[in-house]
């Protein structure tokens, strides 16, 4: 599969394998080709999960990250994408539904924008929240006092 790929798509894909686990490191501009022929050519029919990792002293500051799933072939692979803090990057909810929460909670968790995604909004914190907790800047006790204060009518806790 990957030979394919690279034969495909050239520097554009980089596999790695890290404690068992294989993965792709893919170009940002492949990202929806990929995703669509990992789906209908390789049988990776389950999109498992999608997440981010935030690198703040990185250039590329985050990793979105696709967990998928094949039935058929009982394997599971991660495809991973960097990219600039601010940039966004092409919905995958028309190749799989499932991925319509999955990249709302990597908006409100991260900031990260999925284009043309059907519902771009905060699933988890109420909308106005400010800030978005799991990136490494955010700080484990922040917290968004002002919605707090306005929406609740109470002090913080912290």
């Amino acid at each position: 599969m990957i030979a394919k790929f690279k034969s495909t798509y050239g520097s554009g894909i980089e596999p790695l394998t890290y404690a068992g686990q294989n993965y792709m490191v893919v170009d940002r501009s492949l990202i929806p080709e990929i995703l669509q022929a990992m789906r209908n050519e390789e049988q990776f029919d389950y999109c498992v999960d999608i997440t981010a990792v935030h690198y703040p002293k990185r250039e590329k500051q985050f990793d979105v990250v696709w967990v998928l799933y094949s039935f058929s072939r009982n394997e599971r692979i991660r495809v991973k994408a960097q990219i600039f803090d601010g940039e966004s990057i092409l919905s995958s909810v028309p190749i799989w539904a499932a991925a319509n929460w999955l990249e709302r909670e990597v908006f409100d968790m991260f900031g990260i924008k999925f284009d043309e995604h059907p519902d771009m909004k905060r699933i988890l914190l109420p909308e106005g929240w400010k800030g978005h907790p799991l990136r490494k800047d955010y700080g484990i006790l922040q917290q968004d006092n002002e919605w707090v204060q306005i929406n609740l009518g109470i002090e913080s806790g912290q």
